[in-house]
């Protein structure tokens, strides 16, 4: 270590660059990692940082947990691709279309059921979308409030297992994958269904606002349910299996992709060129999150040789304030870093800081995951960088990018609210772990 300079310095000095050179547009993954080896080189020297490079790029990569990552989008990829989103919101456009604010809770339960086999926001806002703004346009809905509902409940598929945010958290922190695909299920559930109460409570003192939909005899809802049993049939295993503990969250991935493969032959939507676009996107986002991962390890390691981590845990120590205050300050600086960072620049910057001082407090790392994945889902619908807004503005063009911003701010607000019920009532998240046969 070179003694003439201060291991504080040189961190705070690291953490600027690496903000300096991720506003100047380099990657995320390439930002963190240089800042951290050569920070790293600075104190300890060029061999060990060179070694930390090599050891977290190949431990990490060479992990067996790390395989499910690439399967899980692999899965979300090929429902993408093979259509059978429609299915799915058909099925819940009968049931659910006559209600006040029909059409729009229909959206939400779509997202959320998209995302329980796709685990990608984006891509839930970018198929329920087309399908779900026809018909609320037809049914005159106001705009605000039919863009704000996509865009918003597309990020449940980032709570939702199988969840490709809740992998890496689980990889970066040695969390098991298992636990917080388990945990997330009943968040999912109740956060779906405050989006709904919202809407239908909203559309009940004025109907304008969504119309009630078309309306379908009971021999068409359940004709539409028998669609939905295949994909239905491979969540249930996969999320079965694990809370069982029948199989890991590796094996889970693979059946879950085999099963997708079969549902896509019998159905006749097996097609080449649909699969290689899934197998040509799910490598550029493994590769890119793999990158994230590692480069998240590398200045975490230079932080950790630096001690401002556990410098930073024994202030708060002696702070002597109640953990709650520490959370809630945690949750003021994910609503900040939500406005200029996209969801894995927040994600993997702030795990090297706030993980320790989470667990030195003594919260469960299960259950923040879910905290955490939570603040990211209202990053990805805060202005200026939210990317849901963004997608939804390129689907529905006519509506202005502030009036969809606008639309979503109610249901930031209702994120808001369950983020306090799952820090009161933390068991919503764990009481579902503490039953499972899951290691």
């Amino acid at each position: 270590m070179m003694e003439f300079i201060d291991p504080t310095t040189l961190a705070i000095a690291g953490i600027v660059l690496m903000l300096a050179l991720i506003a100047m547009g380099v990657p995320i993954a390439f930002a963190m990692a240089v800042v951290g080896a050569a920070g790293y080189w600075v104190l300890v020297g060029y061999k060990p940082a060179l070694t930390q490079i090599y050891m977290n790029a190949v431990q990490k990569g060479s992990e067996l947990v790390f395989i499910a990552l690439p399967l899980f989008i692999l899965m979300g990829q090929l429902v993408y691709q093979s259509k059978l989103a429609v299915d799915l919101y058909d099925c819940v456009q009968k049931w659910f279309g006559r209600l006040p604010g029909g059409l729009a809770i229909t959206s939400v339960a779509g997202c959320a059921g998209f995302g329980a086999v796709t685990g990608s926001s984006v891509a839930a806002v970018a198929t329920i979308g087309p399908m779900a703004m026809p018909e609320m346009r037809r049914y005159k809905y106001d705009p605000q409030l039919a863009t704000g509902a996509i865009a918003s409940a597309g990020t449940l598929a980032m709570l939702i297992p199988p969840s490709v945010i809740l992998v890496a958290y689980g990889i970066w922190t040695e969390t098991s994958i298992g636990h917080l695909f388990i945990a997330g299920v009943v968040p999912g559930i109740v956060l779906a269904t405050m989006y709904a109460l919202y809407i239908w409570g909203r559309c009940l003192i004025n109907p304008e606002m969504g119309p009630i939909g078309p309306k379908y005899s009971w021999g068409e809802r359940f004709a539409s349910t028998w669609k939905l049993i295949p994909v239905l049939t491979i969540f249930l295993v996969v999320l079965g299996g694990i809370y069982a503990g029948i199989f890991t969250p590796t094996e889970a991935a693979g059946i879950g992709v085999s099963g997708v493969v079969v549902v896509m032959t019998v159905m006749g939507r097996f097609k080449w060129p649909a699969v290689k676009s899934a197998l040509k996107d799910t490598g550029r986002t493994s590769a890119m999150i793999f990158a994230i991962i590692v480069g998240g390890h590398i200045i975490g390691a230079f932080l950790n040789v630096t001690g401002v981590t556990d410098g930073l845990i024994s202030w708060i120590a002696e702070l002597g304030v109640n953990r709650y205050v520490v959370l809630a300050i945690f949750v003021l600086m994910y609503l900040i870093l939500g406005a200029i960072l996209d969801v894995w620049g927040m994600l993997i910057l702030t795990l090297p800081f706030v993980f320790p001082v989470i667990l030195a407090l003594g919260f469960d790392p299960v259950w923040f995951g879910i905290f955490i994945v939570v603040m990211v889902e209202i990053a990805l619908i805060t202005p200026p960088i939210g990317i849901n807004v963004y997608v939804m503005h390129n689907l529905a063009p006519d509506v202005e990018l502030v009036d969809i911003f606008k639309g979503v701010m109610p249901f930031v607000v209702v994120s808001l609210i369950f983020v306090v019920l799952l820090t009161a009532f933390p068991q919503m998240a764990l009481f579902l772990v503490d039953l499972s046969f899951t290691n």
